[in-house]
């Protein structure tokens, strides 16, 4: 019985459409990233001044550490975040936005429903890291900080940047 199916083109096809399927499942969902890290220990900023600081609360996975950005001693504009612990999973950005930051499962979908500037792809799930803004971002209207999945269009966690005093 077994062997005469598999001289069969339908079990052939069949085998070919799961295979292929299984290939694109684990390239698009990557769940060997919830178990790896990325560890990241850029150096921060000792010398510059605070612009604007929140820490970060959790939303898709937990979520922990803080965001600040500083303005170096050339004038640029630069966001560091600060023992951050989040979870990995693929195509993480690090997005500027508009949007308010909510907790729980209200604040997963909000960043890209309003303006939002990707400073790139988040370098680990885990440490001190640093990005460039680029000259001319209105920080005044950027608020918050989100590590967003681009290919799931949710975050894993946000910060309002609050100005400092």
């Amino acid at each position: 019985m077994i062997s005469r199916l598999l001289r069969t083109p339908l079990t052939w096809i069949a085998i070919a459409v799961l295979a292929a399927g299984s290939v694109f499942g684990l390239y698009w969902f990557q769940p060997w990233k919830l178990v790896t890290d990325t560890e990241v220990a850029e150096p921060l900023s000792t010398v510059a001044t605070v612009v604007s600081s929140g820490e970060f609360v959790s939303h898709e996975y937990e979520t922990s550490g803080s965001a600040r950005i500083v303005r170096t001693d050339d004038g640029r504009h630069r966001l560091e975040l600060v023992g951050l612990s989040t979870s990995n999973g693929p195509d993480l950005r690090v997005w500027l936005t508009d949007q308010p930051v909510l907790e729980g499962s209200d604040g997963w979908h909000v960043f890209d429903d309003g303006h939002w500037i990707e400073l790139g792809r988040l370098k680990g799930n885990r440490g001190d890291q640093g990005y460039d803004i680029p000259a001319g971002v209105d920080l005044d209207a950027l608020t918050s900080i989100s590590i967003w999945c681009k290919r799931f269009a949710v975050s894993f966690g946000a910060a309002p940047l609050d100005r400092a005093g």
